[in-house]
């Protein structure tokens, strides 16, 4: 089987849009040279590779086949071809790597700030998005690491995990709230009002259940972006959960009163991050994932300043 890595990509594209029309204008083809491309490459396999007959147009069992090392060989001659660009000068080259929403709240936006003051002609692609869909990514290759939560990879071997600095997370009202005045609050009180809170931490809202006696606690508002939830905590009566790594703190501090929870004491494992870098085990990385990666180890490192100032200005 000759291999066309142009013909590989349409395929590629034909799976992910399932239409001829929008995979050829993906790849800025017209439809007929679209389809002679996917044509020219059945005859080449030797097979039908997608089912015509459906109109979702999924791959035959050879075309998943095709399509499985189609992705590995497309994100090779992708990342060979980069390599090769930033090897010849660090300043050149794409980097593209995953984050998670809370990482994305403030630690890797300042970070990329610090990188490209020290690459400017690099370029960089961020997806931020569930660790879920972020691993997915890391297997197929289409990242070379990702910032998120580590405690699913940390055991596994397939993985190599950095760990990042741990972070506090807390609960939160705005100023004029009927409990904002209170030396400390019971769970039990804390959940008579809206929970706006993020999908992580999970464990925290069981600790919150045990604690006021629930069988389980539900979030009225969840939403993974950090920044809209604090908005609905300060102009509602909802409870929400802000981080020490959020820039969305520093803006409306002054403005939040933090919650003192009776029974939830600071050392609860819960009440903290577990954030790091996961990258493939055995893989090297290129020069500027390596640099990306330093620069977020040393904003993170830089960053304890800045928390505690946050702090001080968020009411207590």
């Amino acid at each position: 089987m000759h291999i066309d890595l142009r013909q590989l990509r349409h395929l590629i594209a034909l799976a992910e849009h399932r239409s001829f029309v929008a995979a050829a204008s993906a790849v800025n083809l017209s439809q007929s040279a679209f389809s002679r491309s996917i044509q020219a490459l059945e005859h080449s396999a030797g097979c039908q590779l997608v089912d015509r007959s459906n109109k979702e147009l999924p791959p035959t069992k050879q075309g998943l086949v095709v399509l499985e090392h189609a992705r590995r060989l497309v994100s090779g001659a992708c990342q060979l071809s980069n390599e090769i660009r930033q090897f010849n000068g660090l300043e050149a080259g794409e980097l593209r790597f995953g984050c998670g929403p809370a990482p994305a709240a403030g630690l890797v936006p300042r970070a990329i700030a610090g990188f490209i003051e020290r690459y400017p002609k690099a370029r960089v692609q961020f997806q931020v998005d569930d660790w879920q869909s972020l691993n997915r990514r890391l297997l197929a290759e289409d990242f070379e690491f990702f910032v998120a939560d580590t405690r699913s990879f940390e055991a596994d071997p397939t993985y190599q995990t950095l760990r990042l600095k741990p972070r506090r997370w807390y609960f939160c009202c705005r100023a004029g709230h009927p409990l904002a005045a209170r030396a400390s609050v019971s769970a039990e009180e804390l959940l008579q009002y809206p929970l706006a809170v993020t999908l992580r931490p999970p464990n925290l809202r069981k600790v919150i259940a045990d604690l006021s006696g629930h069988p389980d606690v539900e979030a009225n508002v969840e939403c993974e972006n950090s920044h809209s939830l604090l908005t609905v905590v300060l102009h509602s009566n909802a409870i929400g959960i802000c981080g020490t790594y959020n820039d969305s703190l520093r803006s409306a501090a002054g403005a939040l009163v933090r919650l003192k929870i009776d029974g939830l004491n600071d050392d609860c494992e819960e009440l903290y991050t577990r954030y790091g870098i996961v990258s493939r085990a055995r893989q090297r990385l290129a020069p500027l994932a390596e640099a990306m990666i330093e620069q977020i180890v040393r904003t993170d490192q830089n960053d304890e300043d800045l928390d505690a100032g946050a702090l001080e200005r968020l009411a207590v």
